[in-house]
């Protein structure tokens, strides 16, 4: 029995995609934000290892919507702190 399993091709997990730095920068500007402003999203999130995202990475997810089409959000990766 195989266990490689991809997360992201499961029907309920939103495409996820790391930012390049240009478009960081974009994104902030847009909305008037600092990165430390940004969502966040954990290292350890099985999606976002899937991706090889790093802590301090910023990923766009991108769902599909009955009422907008398309929709991005952002969230900038961080260590799970420990317990």
């Amino acid at each position: 029995m195989s266990t490689n399993f991809s997360v992201l091709k499961h029907v309920m997990v939103p495409d996820h995609q790391i930012m390049s730095q240009e478009e960081i920068q974009d994104l902030l500007t847009f909305y008037q934000i600092t990165r430390d402003q940004l969502p966040k999203i954990y290292h350890d999130d099985p999606a976002v290892k899937e991706v090889g995202a790093k802590i301090n990475d910023v990923i766009r997810i991108v769902r599909t919507s009955q009422t907008a089409g398309l929709a991005e959000a952002y969230r900038m990766v961080v260590k799970r702190p420990k317990k």
